[in-house]
């Protein structure tokens, strides 16, 4: 029987997958525990990501996977332009910089096919986690699965982690506001219009604190993500709109939220498909401060959770690659994996700080009254 793998790694989306990679290249032993029941099952999960060059591009370049990521990597999809609810245009930019976008989806296939198939294990949702009787994580799975024995635990299993009530009691709090994503796909009757008038990028339009975001995705097609300010349960009360029911769903966005904004705005709702609710939670700043368990640490989401920045996948790769510099550095004794944890985390906690900070400014621009608004928030 192969000896028990040294670490366990919850969750694999790309951080967690990240980290493999990393550890694979140096020959140390992990398996990544997955939610998902394979490798497809959840492949629309996700929008597109833009990799910037310092964090994102430098933990794949660590990985020895660039080469790979340029293939699918969108160059011409970084520009951002910034309109009013009239769709009046008052700034772009963007164009050129380096940070391509790619899908979630591509990502996470780069990753998944640079480590061995038998060190993910797929159908492993994590349901607690508890201190044994010799101070070592406990895993149990939804599917009956008790596991132990690993040095570390790391917890890369996103925003409602299993893991992170190990080292912490905080618990991400609702920001007072929701995305609803929707889809223009290519066989839509208005992508071509959308196409026109979007184009490559992304198109946020800002008015009386409810943003519609824009964004083309790898396949040509376009998501939209209308921004609300809402109770965190007003898609999930008893009197809520089903989302299920398009018709329905449409109905209420024009009649309740964007009645007075221009028709390009109206058209794009009367045709969205595939609704999607997603309430935005964040840990707070004084979160970032916790004292150190031996055998476990968490990394990206899980860590300092944020409203959307920008940010959020490159500072999760920055994590695994941090992490993972760390166990190399300090690899062998349990006691050199607690010093790799402890020089980890406090290089991460000022990281995680200013994440958060930048996902409040962020959502105080883009949920503000007007286009100015934003750009006066965010400095431009």
């Amino acid at each position: 029987m192969l000896p028990r793998p040294r670490i366990a790694i919850i969750g694999g989306g790309p951080c967690g997958l990240t980290l493999a990679r990393l550890l694979e290249c140096k020959g140390i032993t992990y398996t990544v525990f997955e939610r998902d029941l394979s490798a497809t099952s959840n492949d629309a999960a996700g929008g597109s990501l833009d990799i910037r060059a310092e964090t994102g591009q430098r933990a794949l370049r660590e990985a020895g996977l660039f080469e790979e990521f340029k293939r699918f990597a969108r160059y011409d999809d970084t520009a951002v332009a910034i309109a009013d609810n009239r769709g009046k245009r008052v700034l772009e930019m963007g164009q050129g910089r380096d940070a391509p976008e790619i899908d979630r989806s591509d990502l996470r296939r780069i990753l998944l096919e640079s480590i061995p198939k038998d060190k993910i294990k797929w159908g492993h949702a994590l349901v607690c986690t508890e201190l044994g009787e010799e101070g070592s994580p406990v895993l149990k799975f939804a599917n009956g699965a008790v596991l132990d024995g690993f040095k570390l635990v790391v917890g890369a299993d996103g925003a409602w982690s299993k893991v992170r009530r190990l080292v912490t009691q905080a618990t991400p709090q609702y920001s007072g506001k929701t995305f609803l994503e929707s889809r223009i796909n290519t066989s839509n009757p208005l992508y071509a219009t959308t196409a026109s008038k979007v184009g490559p990028g992304m198109l946020l339009s800002i008015g009386a604190g409810r943003p519609i975001v824009t964004q083309r995705q790898g396949n040509g097609s376009y998501r939209n993500y209308c921004g609300l300010q809402v109770p965190v349960d007003f898609f999930r009360n008893s009197t809520a709109v089903d989302l299920q029911n398009a018709e329905a769903t449409r109905a209420m966005l024009l009649r309740d939220f964007y009645a007075d904004w221009a028709d390009q705005y109206k058209e794009l709702i009367r045709h969205a498909t595939d609704f999607r609710v997603w309430p935005l939670h964040t840990l707070a700043v004084g979160d970032m401060d916790w004292k150190s368990v031996p055998g476990v640490t968490l990394v990206g989401d899980a860590a300092h959770l944020t409203i959307p920045n920008g940010e959020g996948v490159n500072v999760a790769m920055t994590d695994a690659l941090e992490l993972a510099s760390k166990i190399v550095e300090y690899k062998g004794t349990e006691e050199n994996f607690e010093r790799a944890v402890r020089e980890y985390e406090a290089g991460m906690f000022p990281r995680g700080r200013a994440t958060i900070d930048e996902g409040r400014a962020m959502a105080d621009g883009m949920f503000g009254e007007s286009p100015e608004t934003f750009l006066q928030v965010m400095g431009v």
